[in-house]
């Protein structure tokens, strides 16, 4: 399993996810299967935020959550298995192309009925939620252009005491790199404006932590 935390050593992460995470056989299955995929692989988020999803999800008592970018499915088996009783999830995708690999785990887990998807452009599956129920925990881990134009859309309809997850942030360090090529890899640009217009957003408070590949985690002051 490559570590996808920046300066950690192949045997510190294993250490950090045996004793800190945990994997039980249905996730690590779905992690395994990810990973023959080859390099598209990387898309997956880490065990380790995986386990951070799921408690935070249970601990906020989530009874409404929103992904946009699901893959093969990890996390949101990871923020299913976190909801109150009741609760659901949305994921937003634009192809079943990779989501129809994690349809049998979120069955063979007892979570599937929790999971609505929608293969649609997210920004428009977000626009046409109505205010209620309100969000109370959303997950941004999609195409990096559009990640203020998600967050907006998951702003205005947050609760006043849910979160914003929102993955990369640290894109490699190259967010920090001075010397970053931006023709070879714009994302970086993309995600670096993002960073900076949720710091200077007066309506919002946020935490960025190195976890995986940076996690930022965001509220609302304005509530």
């Amino acid at each position: 399993m490559t570590p996808k935390g920046i300066g950690l050593s192949a045997n510190v992460h294993e250490y950090l996810v045996v004793h800190g995470a945990g994997i039980d056989p249905i996730a690590q299955e779905l992690i395994d299967v990810t990973t023959e995929l080859g390099r598209i692989s990387g898309m997956q988020i880490a065990p380790e935020q995986g386990a951070f999803m799921t408690m935070l999800t249970r601990l906020l008592d989530v009874r409404f959550a929103v992904e946009v970018g699901t893959f093969t499915g990890y996390s949101a088996l990871s923020i299913a298995r976190g909801l109150a009783p009741g609760g659901r999830l949305l994921c937003c995708d634009v192809s079943d192309e990779w989501v129809s690999i994690g349809r049998p785990f979120w069955e063979r887990a007892g979570v599937a009925d929790r999971i609505e998807l929608v293969i649609a452009p997210a920004a428009e599956t977000l626009a046409a939620l109505p205010d209620d129920p309100p969000i109370d925990l959303a997950f941004i881990d999609a195409d990096k252009r559009s990640y203020q134009i998600y967050y907006e859309e998951i702003l205005r309809r947050l609760s006043p005491k849910g979160i914003i997850l929102v993955d990369n942030v640290l894109w490699g360090g190259r967010v920090a790199d001075p010397d970053a090529d931006l023709e070879e890899n714009p994302d970086t640009a993309h995600i670096r404006a993002f960073n900076d217009h949720v710091v200077a957003d007066p309506r919002t408070a946020q935490v960025m932590l190195p976890i995986a590949d940076g996690l930022t985690l965001i509220t609302r002051t304005d509530s």
